[in-house]
């Protein structure tokens, strides 16, 4: 029999931070929140395996999250978080386990200390969770937009709790076939209303759950122990050949001319691109995507960036912002602007906020004044673990052409 198994549930649809994906998809310092979630359960060495409980609308960007990481095969989950864990426990019955752990996605910062506090204790009980004593005073308000204090409650005895959450497997999964179609709000609820002792161990402060957007700079604070931040810059010119339009940060603006160059020639995309290469030491576009080369004849200039963006979150980083400026007389970039900045933000995953797109002329001066061609220039801040933390080299990426 399996000893041990983890279960993360990450079926929830909220969108509260924007950019259109749930929370447990959103990056944490370069890395998907659900990948930081199940990570710290494979490295476990008492916890024989990991399935994630998705939604199957979230296939595409589960796939992304998880990457290659060794997970059992994820199952789908139902309407709410009670209803998901049934998905998950039942998916285990032909083999079950010994033990199960349930844990949120939204919760990217367990540590082994404390999956070693839930399992031992499963040697004792039904069940054990982590959770903090309260020790603020608690106010019982008022209905409305304004509320009243109508009473102080006792914090005696009241603890907040945690997940990873742990159960002897038959027990947990017959209490929550018996508790279906309630509403109750975790697996330690749903254990106490079948009679199962369920022990508290000591949680943790750092083992928060993500869901708010201070809730995110928090854990971003936690783990940018031992980081640091790196700025680099880039430039880049292309000529103007016959042709009717221009790619420009990812957009296609009209005009009377085109850019020449091997790929689309997008000059504002390929300065980002070598302003964090050089954020992370890594060369410039030349060197990853060489003119010489085929492949890369005609190519959208997105290639190049997610390229530089994945190096970046191989490596642990995380791009904090980036600044693009074009340099031309022609064509008029203002009416474009924000559509640029839409799309960079996009190919990096980052709020809009983060991005910044401006225009300028040479008072036609130089080539540009001459209309001979568009220049760039572009600056990256990065992220990264600092140089005294993490020794190891840049994990290479691919792309393949396309």
């Amino acid at each position: 029999m399996t000893d041990c198994i983890a279960l993360v549930v990450a079926a929830g649809r909220g969108n509260r931070f924007g950019q259109g994906v749930p929370k447990q998809y959103r990056p944490l310092s370069g890395q998907p929140l659900l990948r930081r979630s199940v990570a710290p359960l494979l490295a476990h060495p008492l916890i024989d395996g990991v399935r994630v409980i998705f939604h199957p609308d979230d296939a595409d960007a589960y796939r992304v999250a998880v990457g290659d990481l060794p997970l059992l095969s994820p199952v789908p989950g139902a309407a709410t978080r009670q209803g998901s864990a049934l998905c998950g426990l039942e998916s285990l019955a032909q083999a079950p386990p010994r033990n199960v752990l349930i844990h949120d996605a939204a919760r990217p910062l367990v540590s082994a200390a404390l999956l070693d506090r839930v399992l031992a204790a499963l040697d004792r009980r039904e069940g054990a969770i982590p959770a903090l004593p309260v020790v603020d005073t608690l106010k019982r308000g008022s209905d409305g937009a304004a509320p009243l204090i109508v009473g102080t409650q006792d914090r005696a005895g009241l603890w907040r709790a945690q997940t990873p959450q742990g159960f002897r497997y038959a027990a947990l999964l017959a209490a929550h076939r018996a508790a279906a179609g309630q509403d109750l709000t975790d697996d330690a609820a749903v254990a106490e209303a079948a009679g199962l002792s369920v022990e508290l161990v000591p949680g943790e402060e750092d083992n928060l759950k993500v869901t708010t957007e201070d809730d995110v700079f928090r854990a971003e604070r936690i783990l940018a122990g031992g980081r640091e931040t790196r700025t680099a810059t880039g430039f880049d010119v292309h000529r103007f050949c016959p042709g009717d339009q221009v790619m420009l940060c990812g957009v296609s603006v009209p005009h009377d001319h085109a850019l020449l160059g091997h790929s689309d020639a997008d000059v504002g995309l390929h300065a980002l691109t070598d302003a964090l290469l050089g954020a992370i030491g890594e060369g410039d576009i030349g060197s990853h995507f060489p003119p010489s080369d085929p492949r890369w004849r005609g190519a959208p200039s997105e290639l190049f960036l997610r390229h530089a963006a994945a190096l970046i979150a191989a490596a642990g980083g995380r791009v904090v912002n980036v600044d693009v400026t074009l340099i031309c007389e022609r064509p008029k970039v203002g009416a474009h602007r924000a559509g640029m900045r839409a799309r960079i933000a996009e190919l990096l995953n980052l709020s809009v906020a983060r991005v910044s797109v401006k225009a300028t002329t040479t008072e036609e001066l130089g080539f540009t004044g001459r209309r001979e061609g568009i220049a760039a220039q572009a600056a990256a801040s990065v992220e990264m673990p600092s140089a005294d933390q993490d020794q190891s080299p840049v994990v290479s990426a691919s792309i393949q052409a396309r």
